[in-house]
């Protein structure tokens, strides 16, 4: 498809059937409009993505060998870890453009988009500068434990493209959050399902031509950059021109603001990371590699049918924009429906995979692989609580009730870290998720509710 196809796609997605938003009604009906578009686009790309996945995943092994896919995993693994290196400025500028979005502040929105993308644009540089002083010193095929001479030569490339491209997506992160802020996901949603096509075209080229692993990683990651790069022509050039990054705009202040909400995003973020990364570390302490593999298996598998997460991320905005319009009765009934449908999905989808999980898991890898009904009834309970966080979470991180939910969340991950510990060794793998599943059940549920309905009832009084 031509670009100025996608475009075109993109533009008439946007503006076919819009209401009216200068009435309450016509706006209620805009953010449901927005909020499915983005649902059914979120759930076009993850299909794109999970056949991209499924074709490029045993072309690569089999092409690379154990040795060379696994260090292309680690590696990768090592450069997810510094996601936290944007500092959350890319949530708080999602935060912030939602509640000016809801104020009509255009021009603040400018200035709030100019300094975060120049902030990150330091940052991304800052981090090219250090890791390019410190790359000839680092033996990178020692650090990644591979043997092979080939493998050897490849480590270091590897690792410099890779590192490239995190520091490129942060600046171009700003292009996402644009578009999440303005309730306009499903535009990104059509370019990253782009960037995961040109990226097994291009894997499918390197192999043809018997390409080695950097060339590899490049044609996949880079892809992504590509598409978004691509996405941010067409929203500064076509879109919203007064929104492209000028230093004229850049305003301390409006970076001061940002890198404080960035800062408890940032804090929520380890939170989050930390309760999951755990995970298979203490399994593999407490009861080997193999018994991880098992545990991650079904993990996958969850993470998957965890379809909630389509209609609940395009809410961020969403509840942002409604409750800074003070449209409170829309906010309060959302939420309820949310609930109600995240949980009946997610309980439906656990009932499922409870009587067929083992059956899906031996015809995907083996029979060794198959949980316990512990680990798998451990998984349908999370399943089923975690499209009541990921709703509140939603609601909870715009505007003002951000801070508020540091104690809790904080207080359940720290929970369940402990109760993991424990419980691995009474419970085996099965103990891991249970322990989550009773630390966010003590700490998260109830406050969590009563905080979101309250400030609810407190706005809606005043």
């Amino acid at each position: 498809m031509k670009l100025n196809r996608i475009s075109a796609f993109i533009k008439k997605a946007s503006s076919s059937n819009s209401f009216d938003i200068s009435t309450e009604e016509g706006r209620s009906k805009e953010r449901y409009r927005r909020i499915g578009i983005s649902t059914i686009l979120s759930i076009a790309n993850k299909s794109v993505s999970v056949v991209t996945t499924l074709v490029s995943v045993p072309l690569t092994i089999n092409y690379l060998g154990t040795e060379r896919y696994g260090l292309w995993m680690t590696i990768s693994s090592a450069m997810a870890m510094l996601g936290f290196a944007d500092l959350g400025l890319g949530n708080g500028l999602l935060t912030v453009i939602a509640e000016l979005n809801g104020k009509d502040d255009h021009r603040s929105i400018q200035t709030y988009v100019s300094s975060t993308f120049f902030i990150l644009s330091g940052v991304a540089i800052l981090i090219l500068g250090s890791f390019f002083v410190s790359y000839p010193f680092i033996p990178w095929s020692n650090l990644f434990n591979v043997k092979s001479n080939l493998a050897v030569q490849e480590a270091n490339p590897a690792v410099a493209i890779l590192v490239i491209n995190l520091a490129l997506n942060m600046p171009l992160g700003v292009v996402q959050r644009i578009q999440s802020g303005y309730q306009e996901d499903y535009k990104n949603q059509v370019w990253i399902s782009l960037g995961s096509l040109l990226g097994l075209g291009g894997i499918l080229i390197c192999i043809y031509f018997n390409a080695g692993l950097p060339w590899l990683i490049l044609a996949l990651s880079g892809s992504t950059t590509l598409a978004i790069f691509i996405n941010g022509l067409n929203l500064f050039s076509f879109q919203k021109k007064w929104l492209f990054p000028s230093l004229k705009f850049f305003d301390w202040s409006a970076g001061k603001r940002i890198m404080k909400i960035g800062g408890i995003f940032m804090i929520l973020q380890i939170l989050n990371f930390v309760g999951l990364a755990s995970d298979n570390l203490i399994i593999a302490n407490s009861l080997g590699a193999s018994s991880v593999a098992t545990y991650v298996v079904t993990q996958k598998l969850f993470f998957t049918a965890f379809i909630s997460q389509f209609f609940i991320t395009p809410l961020w905005a969403a509840f942002g924009e409604a409750m800074a319009r003070s449209d409170y009765v829309w906010a309060k009934k959302t939420l309820n429906r949310v609930l109600i449908l995240s949980l009946g999905v997610g309980l439906m989808t656990a009932i499922v995979l409870f009587f067929c999980g083992k059956s899906i898991i031996t015809a995907w890898t083996n029979e060794s692989l198959v949980p316990s009904t512990s680990l798998l009834l451990g998984f349908c309970c999370w399943l089923t609580m975690w499209g009541y966080v990921g709703t509140m979470s939603t609601f909870l991180n715009s505007g003002f009730l951000l801070k508020k939910q540091i104690l809790f969340f904080g207080l359940a991950t720290c929970t369940s870290l402990f109760l993991k510990i424990i419980l691995v060794g009474q419970w085996r793998e099965a103990g891991v998720i249970w322990a989550t599943v009773i630390g966010y059940g003590l700490f998260y549920i109830i406050p969590a509710g009563r905080l979101a309905y309250k400030s609810i009832s407190v706005s809606m009084e005043n």
